[in-house]
């Protein structure tokens, strides 16, 4: 048997997560998380925030704005209760835009138990710039224009 597929298990975890994201099931994608889970944004630190509440409130926002929202985990590695993903969400927005975030989320995920949950999160999953120039200008943006 597949480590991944063992319940409890910190993988099988975050593949019941990438389950009930693709079925829009919001009360299944929030019992993934405990109900003291932090969310950390390094990138965005204002955007960090504790507990299932606010996890409940992004979603709903999400699965109404792309109501064919689709989440892929593109790649993981487990290192004891810790799960690194790369995830590619696609869909379009009611508005008819394209909808397409990519990036990394680490998870740590409480251990043992028949239904494991996610404790923690370090969250780095981000709009994809179309367009937004070439890396001299990134750079450059990064450093306040300087040249």
């Amino acid at each position: 048997m597949n480590p991944a597929d063992i319940n409890g298990s910190p993988m099988a975890t975050v593949n019941r997560l990438e389950r009930a994201t693709n079925a829009h099931d919001l009360e299944a994608l929030v019992d993934c998380f405990e109900p003291g889970y932090r969310n950390d944004t390094p990138a965005h630190p204002a955007r960090s925030f504790i507990g299932r509440d606010q996890v409940r409130a992004n979603w709903q926002q999400r699965f109404a704005a792309v109501p064919d929202l689709h989440a892929r985990v593109l790649a993981a590695a487990v290192s004891g209760d810790t799960v690194w993903t790369e995830w590619e969400m696609t869909g379009t927005r009611r508005d008819g835009a394209a909808h397409l975030m990519r990036g990394v989320i680490v998870f740590g995920v409480s251990a043992g138990g028949q239904t494991a949950r996610i404790r923690w999160a370090r969250f780095y999953l981000d709009v994809v710039e179309m367009g937004g120039g070439n890396i001299d200008l990134a750079v450059a943006n990064q450093l306040g224009g300087a040249r």
